[in-house]
This record gives structure tokens, C-alpha cells and sequence, in this order.
């Protein structure tokens, strides 16, 4: 990740659940098994060059492995 997220997570939504995801295989195999799901929302982040922006991330996510993988899909501003 070479950004750092500033603020909690706005506007928080599933997008993919279980088989609708295309890396499950992936993900089960690095993290374990869970009821992965992939997410988007809102939050403002700090990029490496120090600037600090407000971006759309995409993640997945399961219960009891919590948060893994964020990406920067769009900028907002």
C-alpha cells in the first residue's frame, strides 16, 4: 500500500461476495478461509509525495481476518 489512509472509511458498500469474487482462490489461500467479501467507500489519503487526496478504495474483507488488499480505484477531487 503507498498510501495512508487519513479518516475512517465513508459510504461503505459490498460489491462481491464469495464466488463473485475472482481472486477468492487467492485469498483463501494467502489468508485463510472466511466469508470474503469485496468493498468500496470513501476516505481521504496522504500519497507518497505528501499531497493528500480524496480517492474511492477497493478491499476485501472477512470476519475475524478483517482488511486486506486496499486500492486506489478513482480519485474524487
Amino acid at each position: 500500500m503507498d498510501f495512508v489512509i487519513l479518516e475512517p472509511i465513508i459510504h461503505a458498500e459490498t460489491i462481491a461476495v464469495g464466488r463473485g469474487i475472482r481472486e477468492l482462490p487467492r485469498l483463501r489461500k494467502l489468508y485463510g478461509s472466511g466469508f470474503w467479501r469485496k468493498r468500496k467507500g470513501e476516505t481521504d489519503i496522504r500519497l507518497p509525495d505528501g499531497s493528500t487526496r480524496r480517492a474511492e478504495l477497493h478491499w476485501y474483507e472477512a470476519a475475524g481476518i478483517g482488511k486486506r488488499e486496499y486500492k486506489i480505484k478513482r480519485y474524487l477531487d
